[in-house]
């Protein structure tokens, strides 16, 4: 087995540090977002305005980008695993999936398109904006 230098093993574990902290940060958004909709009484889930208030901070400048960015892309690079949890619960309700199954096919599909279509479009409009092109 091959020895790592011990700057390349400071330097790994400094990024593992900075994604973890990062991580935290968003968690802490995602919670005081979870508290805002509480005493606000809104009917919207907390995390989204957590993060609806992270992007405000984000384009204003208020929060550096490179604050969140290493722990933001490990949690997209490991977005799959948190839905096991949910398709694992799912299972729970067999009963609804033989009575529903299609409508609730039907409306996975939908939504699923609906998202894949709109997450190309806003993908595409950063990307034009960015590089200065029009659609």
């Amino acid at each position: 087995m091959r020895r790592m230098h011990p700057k390349a093993t400071i330097f790994k574990l400094r990024k593992v540090l900075i994604a973890m902290v990062q991580i935290g940060a968003l968690y802490c958004f995602a919670l005081a977002g979870n508290y805002l909709a509480e005493v606000l009484h809104l009917n919207l889930p907390g995390s989204l305005i957590g993060m609806g208030v992270l992007f405000i901070l984000l384009h204003l400048g208020i929060v550096p980008y490179q604050w969140v960015v290493s722990g933001g892309n490990w949690l997209l690079a490991e977005l799959l695993l948190f839905f096991i949890p949910s398709v694992v619960a799912v299972m729970q309700y067999k009963q609804l999936f033989r009575q529903e199954g299609l409508a609730l096919f039907l409306i996975i599909l939908i939504g699923t398109v609906i998202v894949m279509v709109s997450s190309g479009l806003a993908a595409e409009l950063i990307l034009n904006k960015r590089w200065g092109k029009t659609l």
